[in-house]
Order: structure tokens, then sequence, then C-alpha cells
């Protein structure tokens, strides 16, 4: 029963499926695609998605793509522990707040990134935003963050009592925004989110809680490790 993973360095879609595997403590053998060699268009990864964009996951014969879905899968399959709840109505939640995530703050996120990040790959998404296009999205970002920071205030995980996919979703979303705007053009619109733990402390105490999982070191993009 092989599990294959390609995925790319950096890649906060990537990120997801790797944090959910190594929360179920599956194995799998890990394929490492460089998105700036368009490794993600080669026939081999068109034939399994046409879109040309990872992660995509290969079991046995199964392939599934989007980070989600992926996600979703792993916990149908692999059920042992939950990343999607332990009830029905905590299962909704999970997928609602993931559901808001990805509809009123990840484009935010990715155009601040795609923006400040030069050495990083955006192989779609459009060409960097300007200055008041910036500042919109991290206006856009703070009010999520409010709300996350409400949720954390009151609970160690974003939903339920239970490190889970909405988890796992968000994370790395917000460590890949906390690397734009450390770079010297992020530091004016960083201000208000910088240091995290200083603007959202119950933020920051979740971070460092989903730093401290087991397996989450073997995540970590490798490319970041050295700046």
């Amino acid at each position: 029963m092989a599990i294959d993973v390609y995925w790319a360095s950096g890649c906060p879609f990537s990120w997801r499926v790797l944090l959910a595997l190594e929360h179920k403590g599956l194995p799998y053998n890990s394929h490492k695609l460089q998105l700036s060699l368009q490794a993600q268009k080669s026939p081999q990864m068109l034939a399994m998605n046409p879109r040309g964009r990872v992660p995509v996951v290969k079991h046995d014969d199964y392939v599934v793509f989007e980070s989600l879905a992926v996600l979703y899968y792993l916990d149908l399959k692999y059920p042992s522990p939950p990343i999607f709840g332990r009830s029905a109505e905590e299962a909704a939640v999970i997928v609602r707040v993931i559901e808001e995530f990805q509809a009123y703050t990840e484009a935010h996120i990715l155009g601040i990134c795609r923006s400040l990040l030069a050495d990083e790959i955006f192989p779609e998404g459009g060409p960097p935003l300007g200055p008041e296009a910036l500042t919109e999205a991290m206006h856009g970002v703070a009010r999520e963050a409010r709300t996350i920071e409400q949720r954390l205030a009151r609970s160690d995980w974003i939903v339920g009592e239970d490190y889970s996919a909405c988890d796992m979703m968000i994370f790395p979303m917000i460590q890949l925004l906390r690397r734009a705007l450390l770079q010297p053009r992020g530091a004016d619109l960083g201000r208000r989110f910088l240091p995290v733990e200083v603007h959202y402390p119950a933020l920051g105490r979740w971070l460092d809680r989903i730093e401290s999982q087991p397996g989450y070191v073997q995540t970590y993009p490798p490319h970041w490790r050295n700046g």
C-alpha cells in the first residue's frame, strides 16, 4: 500500500499534506519537485494532474490532488487519528472554517507573498500587487487573524479540542506570510502583525503548538532552513 507524495519545498498546499501524513504516522515515498524547473508540468506529472500543480498523492493505483481533497481522502482511508472531527457537527464546522479561510483570506496571503518573496516560485496567481493593493490585502489578513485569535483564545486548536485539518490547512499559509513580512520590503506592511506573539498571543501559542507536534521537523521546507 505505497503512498507516493509529489510536493514542492515552501509550497503551502504541499505542506498541508505532509503535516497530515506525519500526524497520522503514515509511511510515504517523498518526491520533491523543483518548480523552477517546471517539474510539476512534466509528462509524468501531467498524467496524474492535468493542471500541473502540486501536491499530488498516488496511493497504489489511485491519484488524488488538491490539498483539501487529499486530506479528506487520507482521513477516510486512515481514520485514526481523525482530522475532520469526531462528529458530523464538528466535521461541518471544520470544513466551514476552512472554506471561510479559502474564500476570504487565502488570496490575500498569496498576493502578499507573491509580491514580497522574490526568491520563491509562484507559478500561478498573476503579477505582484501594487502598494495600495498590498495594504488592502494586509487589512483582509488582519481581519481573519482577529477571528482566528478569538477562536484560539478559547481552545488550543482552531476548531474543537484536537489538532485537525483546519489547523493543517491554515498553518502553512500563516508561516509563508510570516516569511514574506520578515523581508526588508515587508517591514512596514507587517508592523501590526509581527511579532505574532505580541499582536496575536493565542495565535503565537498555536504556531508553537504545531511546531512541537511529532514529525513536524520532517515537513519543514528544506530551502527555508538556511534563511
